[in-house]
């Protein structure tokens, strides 16, 4: 509602802007909650704006060979192996402590933190009732960030899936690094098909991510 008046008062005044979006402008906010008030600030952008697509063959986060990504799939020994290897070389010399992340009244206990460094299952990050403000609560205190057992995504898991996509988006923007396990690779990580398209900029990003200095 803010951006339509915003966005009103910009064109009146006549000042030229450059808008970039991962979606058409038809599909914005698409399946949104109260998406019908949203609706007449697209109309706006429609009015005003020409919209043009960006066509882009190569992404430029994954240009790189995967082996210096910090990510490991599939789930076995040998990607239980890597990752505790590189949890190590992270946290030697550094004293484990038990952090306790207060939202809202409510509190998230980080088990294994090091100094920056945290350690989480997905189910306890992407499972459990957290919301936007859990996870920049918790990037508040990470520089490195261990995601371990993230599963395949599909129609039966979007929630989840839609935690994980917000929690990468916050984390990304705190430039936080990850270190990662999977049960697929992640060029290949599938999706539910509601969120199917904003996935793939989560995924783009999480090549970045993990992306060893």
């Amino acid at each position: 509602m803010i951006l339509g008046k915003l966005f009103q008062l910009i064109f009146e005044a006549n000042i030229k802007i450059i808008i970039t979006t991962n979606t058409k402008l038809n599909d914005l906010y698409k399946d949104g909650l109260q998406r019908e008030q949203f609706v007449p600030f697209i109309s706006i952008i429609q009015k005003f704006s020409i919209q043009k697509e960006l066509l882009i063959n190569d992404d430029y986060r994954t240009i790189n060979n995967e082996k210096f990504h910090n990510f490991f799939y599939p789930l076995n020994e040998k990607t239980s192996f890597k990752i505790n290897q590189r949890f190590r070389e992270l946290t030697k010399n550094k004293i484990k402590e038990k952090k306790i992340v207060s939202t809202k009244g409510r509190d998230f206990i980080i088990e294994n933190f090091y100094s920056g460094v945290a350690r989480f299952f997905y189910k306890d990050l992407c499972d459990k009732n957290l919301g936007a403000e859990d996870y920049i609560n918790i990037s508040s205190f990470c520089k490195d960030i261990f995601i371990e057992e993230i599963p395949k995504f599909n129609d039966e898991n979007s929630n989840q899936q839609l935690r994980f996509i917000i929690m990468i988006d916050i984390f990304y923007e705190k430039k936080i690094k990850l270190t990662l396990s999977m049960e697929e690779n992640l060029d290949n990580l599938s999706s539910s098909e509601k969120h199917s398209e904003v996935f793939k900029r989560t995924r783009s990003r999480l090549f970045e991510m993990t992306k060893s200095p």
